[in-house]
């Protein structure tokens, strides 16, 4: 595969604050134990039918919401933005659950990830809310689905979002920082891990082999079982990456 070029780490290390240059730094070798992997040619035959079914859904899916994967590649506040108001204490406390429901590990910090005051909401295009504290980005949804994290709290709040998160080999990381959405081979490939059984329409953090921090994150197509069996086809759908405009807009004030 092709290594990451000198353009992207350029483009990654441009941006304010929190530099996307920190997803070259090497990461802690996981101590957890990987799941064996199938023995090439070996095929599940009850479930091959029904998950290449699958795997044409989420092609399918992925085409379909061409929209939804580019809402933040050209992200601009001034444009995308039609309202910002102020989140109701009552209305706080639900998200907060909804948020601890999702992500389990963030329940002890909740309160200083989302604190009781000064949290608003700003409308944008293609039914999009991102949800903020003190003007800075922290989660966005799309319609009444889930909530996902911006990568700027995922690289503060890493370990909250641990048993959220796949990893794709290194050779995924050029395609990915171009907003694509990522194949099963990059998460199946020896250098790839998928450590969380996460199932289809989840949110998904995407790390990469030998990154410390998140480059994307994503909605997954299909679930851990599919991606290793099917090997083919998009699995996640890119919604928001390094370097996108959700990335560089810190505030929305």
């Amino acid at each position: 595969r092709m290594p990451c070029s000198p353009f992207l780490h350029a483009l990654c290390s441009a941006a304010a604050c929190t530099p996307a240059s920190v997803l070259l730094e090497p990461i802690q070798t996981s101590s957890e134990p990987r799941a064996p992997r199938r023995p090439a040619g070996a095929v599940n035959t009850a479930a091959h039918t029904s998950l290449h079914a699958a795997a044409a859904a989420a092609n399918s899916n992925a085409a379909a919401a061409t929209n939804k994967t580019k809402m933040f590649k050209k992200f601009d506040p001034a444009e995308a933005v039609s309202s910002r108001s102020q989140v109701k204490s009552s209305v706080v406390r639900g998200i907060r659950a909804a948020l601890v429901e999702q992500y389990p590990l963030i329940e002890d910090v909740i309160d200083e990830i989302l604190p009781k005051k000064d949290i608003s909401m700003a409308k944008c295009q293609n039914h999009v809310n991102i949800l903020c504290a003190a003007q800075e980005p922290l989660f966005f949804q799309q319609r009444d689905g889930p909530w996902y994290p911006t990568l700027r709290l995922v690289h503060r709040r890493k370990s909250c979002f641990a048993t959220s998160t796949w990893q794709t080999d290194a050779g995924a990381i050029r395609f990915v920082l171009g907003g694509a959405n990522i194949m099963c081979p990059g998460f199946t490939s020896e250098d790839g891990a998928l450590d969380h059984d996460l199932p289809k329409g989840s949110p998904v953090v995407i790390g990469a082999h030998g990154k410390k921090h998140a480059m994307a994150v994503g909605q997954v197509l299909m679930g851990r079982d599919a991606v290793r069996e099917v090997n083919k086809g998009h699995c996640v759908e890119n919604l928001h990456f390094l370097g996108d405009g959700l990335w560089q807009a810190e505030k929305l004030d």
